[in-house]
């Protein structure tokens, strides 16, 4: 299939056209379209794992599959050479989990979204541009298109909390606009730098005559405009820049005497300018993550946006800001990676255990879970800083099994909340002898969360873990106790869920007086069963059977640390060696 990932990412808008057209008043057919919708998309999610067979991560296209790329927007700029847009898509082992999981919680999405009775025409619009924005930032491979795909999720995201969400929807709706626009913002002023800085070799050669049109690519070819490059004989107007990722990963790719090549010897507030887009990029994708100090939206977000938009958010808009650091930060930017691993693995422990600390500390069942997020997510951190093949194995793996459980997690805060409108924990008592079935859920999301044995959630805290305490010996890049401490956040998060689940649902069966005269306790629904039994099925799949992900990834994410490790130090040196008097 030629053009399986254009079909991925656009087959949810060929349904939200279909939408658009329809009347507003025909309420029923708006969902069943969006479902048909969504469910090609999950299908050929489906198709792609399968068929995706791990290739190694390289620079270059050698570690990409499925790869689709044509020409989008190119001028000449006159003396600065020409500018490059491709729509350049393709999937890699740090990719595949995260496409599989986006089709997946697509579905259970909408099948959450079944009883929204507001707007209906506009809410599944919204839904469904969501969905291809996500899926686009999974599979771009030129910066440009992935930033465009980045900024779109920002709209619909916030209207469907602004519209749809609980009483403070404006507030929470307009903080993760701006935090999030914020975020962009750094990132646009990285992207542009990288822009004046990275060639294209291959449009390079073309234009200089070293390749002609329809002919194949060779890579005597490149490599002869990469050493052009660097012996700074290229003329200026034959320079092809590019927004391409795999192009900015190759450091030959830089133009001399850039503002972001490694001997550019330009200082900022007394850092290297690489240094300094390397922090840019890192706030911007940290605060998607997000992590500890720029958390403050994602608690506010979540208890005001409707439970199938905190499925969404959890489950995979998060997933975006770790992608980002994976995808682009650390291999365009190595020797800062490395130079920073002691800020990044803190802030991974500091959100770990801040995070913990403020769920223990809360009433409201969907904060707890919430703040779960980011104390569960600040191990994508700690295993990315580690730099070694498990902790990078398990930052990726967190990122999907963290996907399966909170959209779990936010269903099953979901289940009571529509029964009684209120999420205090303190209001229930005793609910397993009225709603045995849910309770079950409750336990399994509880306990897959926390991390037990059996779980997709104990394969990923195990790998990080375990990168973590090697990553003295193999990289050195991180101190031991930064693992010792982010052990304790295990404490915690079972200290959280186990009084959560014995407050609420064990002893004598009590409500809050107020709930008495209006809540429904009952078991749950098909339409429920529908959506956990699924998710269920999967944290414990991918708990007992790890080979199912991490045979489709562990080869990209060795290539990955292989690649960043060994260009982190080299041009780390280079770098602080081009700062010496």
């Amino acid at each position: 299939m030629d053009f399986i990932l254009s079909s991925l990412i656009f087959s949810p808008l060929l349904a939200a056209l279909f939408v658009l057209l329809m009347p507003s008043h025909l309420h029923k057919p708006i969902k069943v379209v969006t479902l048909l919708g969504v469910l090609v998309q999950m299908v050929l999610a489906v198709w792609l794992y399968v068929a995706y067979d791990g290739a190694a991560f390289a620079n270059g296209l050698a570690g990409y599959q499925f790869v689709e790329k044509l020409h989008w927007i190119g001028f000449s700029l006159g003396s600065l050479g020409r500018l490059q847009i491709d729509y350049f898509v393709g999937v890699d082992g740090i990719s595949v989990g995260m496409v599989l999981l986006t089709g997946i919680i697509g579905v259970i999405g909408v099948i959450s979204s079944w009883t929204i009775d507001k707007n209906i025409k506009g809410y599944f619009l919204l839904y469904l541009l969501l969905l291809s924005s996500v899926m686009g930032c999974f599979l771009a491979l030129d910066f440009f298109l992935f930033y465009l795909f980045f900024e779109f999720m920002l709209l619909p995201m916030y209207f469907l909390i602004g519209i749809w969400g609980g009483p403070r929807r404006e507030y929470a709706a307009i903080k993760f606009f701006i935090y999030t626009l914020v975020g962009s913002l750094f990132i646009l002023i990285v992207m542009i730098g990288l822009y004046t800085s990275v060639i294209d070799p291959q449009a390079t050669a073309l234009q200089m005559g070293l390749l002609k049109p329809g002919e194949p690519v060779s890579s005597n070819a490149l490599m002869q405009v990469q050493q052009l490059l660097q012996q700074n004989v290229i003329d200026e107007a034959d320079m092809v820049r590019t927004f391409s990722i795999p192009a900015m990963m190759e450091p030959a790719n830089f133009i001399p005497d850039s503002l972001l090549h490694v001997l550019s010897g330009v200082v900022l507030w007394d850092l290297p300018i690489r240094f300094i887009a390397f922090l840019l990029l890192f706030a911007g994708f940290a605060i998607k993550v997000p992590a500890v100090p720029v958390h403050t939206w994602l608690p506010d977000a979540h208890v005001e946006a409707p439970t199938p938009i905190s499925v969404l958010l959890a489950a995979i808009l998060l997933k975006v800001g770790g992608y980002g650091l994976i995808r682009i930060v650390y291999p365009v930017f190595p020797d800062a990676g490395a130079y920073f691993s002691i800020l990044v693995g803190g802030l991974g422990v500091l959100s770990i255990i801040y995070g913990a600390l403020c769920a223990l500390a809360m009433n409201d069942l969907k904060k707890l879970i919430a703040y779960s997020s980011v104390s569960h997510m600040g191990f994508v951190l700690l295993g990315l800083a580690s730099l070694t093949t498990e902790g990078v194995n398990g930052a990726v793996y967190m990122m999907f099994s963290h996907g399966i459980i909170s959209a779990m997690l936010f269903l099953v805060v979901g289940v009571i909340y529509d029964r009684s409108h209120d999420r205090m924990i303190l209001n229930f008592r005793g609910l397993a002898s009225k709603m045995p079935a849910y309770t079950s859920f409750v336990v399994i999301a509880f306990f897959a969360s926390l991390g037990l044995p059996g779980f997709s959630g104990f394969i990923s805290e195990l790998l990080v873990l375990a990168g973590g305490f090697s990553a003295p010996e193999i990289t050195g890049m991180l101190p031991r106790w930064f693992t010792i401490v982010a052990v304790f956040g295990l404490l915690l998060s079972a200290a959280y869920y186990l009084w959560a689940l014995q407050r609420m649902f064990f002893g004598k069966f009590w409500l809050f007086p107020e709930l008495r005269a209006t809540a429904v306790i009952k078991d749950l629904t098909f339409r429920e069963y529908l959506m956990l039994v699924p998710l269920a099925v999967l944290a414990l799949l991918f708990g007992i059977f790890p080979h199912l992900l991490l045979d489709k990834v562990s080869v990209s994410i060795s290539g990955f640390t292989e690649i960043v490790l060994q260009n982190g130090q080299e041009q780390l040196n280079m770098v602080l060696s081009s700062l010496l008097p």
